[in-house]
């Protein structure tokens, strides 16, 4: 492997990479303070209504199936990178990162709009 070859794997040399750093640090920055914000709305539901009201039961059965969904999309994508690498292909480290990331920012962004 050439030593180019070799430094672009490492540092987004060309303009579509850096774009999808951009968009990485992007998703990291935003998803951030919407999981705060998720967090925050859902306790403040835990606080307010009882255990049993039927609202609280029905956002606590769609929070787990969210967190399953969301945890099955990510675990694909690392699976997905892991056999590319075990094969000999190479797949940038902010290409696998936006794919990994990606469903978590949109359920993040999703549910603090839904829940505020």
């Amino acid at each position: 492997m050439s030593k180019h070859n070799r430094l672009s794997a490492i540092i987004p040399i060309t303009s579509d990479a850096r774009s999808d750093v951009r968009k990485l640090g992007g998703i990291l920055i935003d998803a951030g303070p919407a999981a705060l914000s998720t967090i925050n709305l859902r306790v403040g539901m835990l606080v307010t209504h009882a255990p049993l009201n039927p609202k609280m039961i029905l956002e606590n059965r769609r929070m787990v199936t969210e967190k399953l969904a969301a945890l099955w999309d990510t675990g694909l994508e690392v699976q997905m990178a892991w056999l590319d690498m075990l094969s000999g292909g190479h797949t940038p480290w902010w290409t696998t990162s936006l794919r990994i990331l990606e469903p978590l920012h949109k359920r993040a962004i999703d549910n603090s709009k839904r829940l505020s």
